[in-house]
């Protein structure tokens, strides 16, 4: 054994590790997704959230594709695209598609894995349930929602003015 491993006697039985549940759940705390909403009630939101693993390449969804829910990166990397445009490259911790949360639309773009990934997928469905059962931390991720697609459309229409500017 090498002086870097420790070995499984000497480590601290009683420090907690994290689960899968756990982990999940930091990555959506640490996103304005879900600022002013309590730790138990994330935890039992991620608790029906729905894992997927993508290889490289792969398709998450296309243009067109009617959304069922908001998605958070686990591990790896998507491209968020428009025909042959990358629109955004995003990493563990980043998340896409919040706007099929409140809408039953198609979606405006393609997300397609840059790498191998794991991918957290948040539905719609999950969140009208959540919504009903605990109406408050509801309205409070419905105004988180609105403020972070109202941030996207601002930045969108920031790219738009520069765009025209120059």
């Amino acid at each position: 054994m090498d002086n870097n491993t420790k070995h499984p006697l000497w480590e601290n039985i009683f420090r907690r590790k994290d689960d899968k549940i756990t982990a999940v759940c930091r990555l959506w705390s640490s996103t304005p997704l879900f600022k002013g909403i309590a730790q138990s009630y994330i935890r039992r939101l991620v608790k029906n959230m729905h894992p997927r693993f993508y290889k490289t390449n792969e398709t998450i969804f296309t243009t067109g594709d009617i959304g069922a829910g908001a998605v958070i990166i686990k591990s790896g990397e998507i491209n968020i695209m428009a025909g042959d445009k990358i629109l955004a490259n995003l990493k563990a911790g980043d998340f896409f598609g919040e706007v099929s949360l409140v809408v039953d639309e198609p979606r405006t773009a393609d997300a397609i894995a840059k790498s191998d990934c794991e991918l957290i997928f948040f539905l719609r469905t999950d969140l009208e349930e959540w919504v009903h059962s605990s109406p408050r931390q509801g309205a409070q991720l419905m105004a988180n929602i609105s403020r972070v697609l109202a941030g996207r459309l601002r930045h969108a229409n920031d790219m738009l003015t520069e765009k025209d500017n120059s």
